[in-house]
């Protein structure tokens, strides 16, 4: 702005009211100052300052932040006495849309406005969750938005980051204030849905490739001599475990054949006869 009022002048008058109140053009008037002008361009409107306020307003919509609208909130709540109800009516607004506006200027301490105000943190995430922490303790809310400010985090994240806080203890809180990602992240992976559950066949499968690989494993233990010059007591052991998987797995092999052919006619069935 300083540039282009050196280079072109002022484009765009300021206005006011009343007594060369200013109502609008606040930054060009301060431009012009620190160029050292004596001058300003001024449009005057001929309302009173409370209803230029408004029409100021009106013809900024969707240019203003919620922290711009916040503080012409609280100029018009404490300097012309207007109620959330009045406020709230003339924007064509509800009172909570006034009130949560009013806390942003009202509430948080300035360091968190600014974050705000640079786009690390959205306005709604600081009216919902920042504004009563800084109620409860301004401290506290002053650090973690700084944390959360530094990985500009989503709305979703932040509330999750405030949940964690309000039910931590304070070893908690620490790490969180230390590292918010991390918590985030492991928030992730605990709310990641299961692997998709294996079926009864792929867990079969599993299951003979295990016997498989223990009695490849076993028989290279008794074929490296590990059955030799046993004593009694574990040559007893070794006989019972040895009859024991022998028993077994004959009557898993007997089980799987006889399944297997069961599966193999029941899928020829209706087949046509072989040429």
């Amino acid at each position: 702005m300083l540039a282009s009022l050196s280079e072109r002048g002022q484009q765009v008058p300021i206005v006011v009211v009343g007594e060369h109140i200013v109502v609008d053009g606040f930054k060009r008037l301060r431009a012009i100052s620190k160029l050292q002008q004596d001058t300003v361009v001024a449009v005057s409107w001929s309302l009173d300052e409370q209803g230029a306020l408004l029409l100021g307003r009106v013809m900024r919509t969707g240019d203003e932040d919620a922290l711009e609208q916040g503080w012409l909130l609280s100029e018009l709540r404490d300097r012309f006495g207007m109620s959330l109800a009045e406020m709230a009516q003339r924007f064509d607004k509800s009172e909570s849309w006034a009130s949560r506006r009013l806390a942003l200027v009202m509430d948080l301490p300035h360091e968190v406005q600014e974050h705000v105000r640079a786009g690390a943190l959205s306005a709604y995430a600081a009216m919902k969750f920042l504004v009563p922490l800084a109620r409860a303790n301004r401290e506290d809310c002053v650090q973690l938005a700084a944390e959360l400010a530094r990985h500009r985090l989503s709305t979703r994240q932040v509330g999750a980051v405030y949940a964690a806080w309000v039910s931590g203890d304070e070893a908690e809180r620490a790490q969180l204030l230390e590292d918010s990602m991390l918590f985030l992240r492991a928030l992730a992976e605990a709310k990641a849905p299961d692997p998709m559950p294996k079926s009864a066949v792929e867990i079969l499968v599993t299951d003979l490739g295990a016997i498989c690989g223990l009695a490849h494993r076993a028989h290279r233990r008794v074929r490296d001599g590990a059955a030799r010059g046993l004593l009694p007591s574990a040559h007893a052991d070794v006989q019972r475990m040895l009859r024991a998987a022998k028993g077994t797995a004959e009557q898993l092999f007997i089980r799987c054949d006889k399944e297997l052919e069961l599966a193999r006619s029941s899928d020829t069935v209706g087949d046509p006869p072989p040429a």
